[in-house]
């Protein structure tokens, strides 16, 4: 069993992580404090290769492997979670599926832009009454004169107020439930495609994530994504590989908050010493130290897995599981090293406090994860 990076993925760690502290962080705070899309971040992501990541060079991309996006993403991430979800849903949800399963044409009209980050990719898949129970959909596509016409709400659309191009799962077939879903490319610009309502979110608040509605939209019948009725499938293949991307993002934010405590706690002094050389500190310090290598571990074995082909579902959502609870522990604990200071927004623990929540709800919370991996262990047994 290795567990060395190839030089070639060391470089790639090493550039996200200088392009991270040099220019994301800093603008982190101005980030969430206005809810602005991080623009500037993603324009400098795109530019270096870091949005579509494993897409083919032949469309753009950096023709990288997994492990290697993985890596980039945890970076990023741990500089600001906001730029780090926009770069996740680009990579894992739009550009990955888009590549798996378009036709030539589709990749040539969408893939590049979106690879190089010219162009923005929303995933449409969670509607009021579709949360944790993905194949109940309700927007329909029905096909007329060449086209399909859609109507129904998708909700908690990360970059949906930014999107060019929605990955949108629809209800073909009224009779049949996950065998009845079928996915569409649709063009933010097509006729009765809507953006009404922004969430405000508490943590990743530069995410721009939307509320979107289709009210007779036109959408070619050559937008259809891979094959009729087939769409549920490549949503859960699609999230298999997002999930590990969200886990990438959360130990990116338990890093974060683990740097940021260890730094107040040596600097920070009371009863005539520094609290690091208090063991109730150090205790705290030395848990979150050892369940972020825990979650890389878990996270870099999915990532391998799924760059190699194999089927990871048990592993991406042990690892999305676990990642996420160890950064909703690890930022409750720095703020707790920080004590009241904590609590206030000119400290960056707030704010990952915040943005650490978020990781245990989206691409399945945690309870879908225990589901997925309940079942999985089922079946090999």
């Amino acid at each position: 069993m290795d567990f060395e990076l190839s030089e070639e993925q060391e470089m790639i760690r090493a550039a996200a992580r200088e392009l991270a502290t040099r220019e994301i962080a800093p603008r982190a705070p101005h980030t969430d404090e206005t809810r602005e899309f991080p623009w500037d971040s993603i324009r400098r992501l795109g530019e270096m290769g870091f949005m579509g990541m494993c897409v083919d060079p032949e469309w753009g991309g950096a023709g990288l492997d997994f492990l290697s996006y993985i890596l980039a993403l945890e970076e990023v991430s741990a500089a600001c979670a906001a730029t780090g979800v926009v770069m996740s849903v680009q990579n894992s949800l739009v550009c990955g599926p888009l590549q798996q399963f378009g036709t030539a044409d589709q990749k040539r009209r969408y893939l590049e832009g979106l690879a190089t980050g010219k162009k923005i990719g929303a995933y449409c898949l969670t509607e009021p009454e579709a949360g944790s129970d993905a194949a109940n959909q309700k927007t329909t596509a029905v096909p007329r004169d060449g086209k399909y016409i859609l109507n129904g709400t998708k909700i908690f659309v990360t970059n949906g107020g930014v999107a060019d191009l929605l990955l949108v799962y629809t209800r073909t077939d009224p009779a049949a439930k996950s065998r009845g879903i079928t996915a569409f490319l649709v063009e933010t610009g097509f006729p009765g495609v809507e953006r009404p309502h922004r969430e405000k979110t508490m943590g990743i608040r530069g995410s721009s994530t939307m509320e979107i509605v289709f009210k007779d939209a036109e959408v070619p019948a050559e937008n259809l994504l891979g094959e009729l009725h087939r769409g549920y499938s490549i949503a859960m293949a699609t999230l298999e590989g997002g999930r590990i991307g969200i886990a990438a993002q959360a130990i990116g934010i338990a890093r974060n908050a683990l740097a940021e405590a260890l730094k107040y706690a040596q600097e920070r002094v009371q009863f005539g010493q520094p609290i690091a050389e208090f063991q109730s500190i150090q205790w705290m310090l030395a848990d979150m130290a050892t369940e972020v290598s825990a979650a890389q571990l878990l996270t870099y074995r999915a990532a391998v897995m799924r760059g190699a082909g194999e089927r990871c579902a048990k592993e991406a959502s042990m690892a999305k599981l676990y990642a996420s609870e160890v950064a909703v522990r690890s930022a409750d604990r720095a703020v707790q090293i920080h004590g009241g200071y904590g609590y206030i927004q000119d400290f960056p623990v707030e704010r990952l406090y915040r943005d650490a929540k978020i990781t245990q709800l989206y691409e399945g919370t945690s309870q879908v994860q225990r589901l997925v991996i309940a079942a999985n262990l089922l079946k090999e047994s």
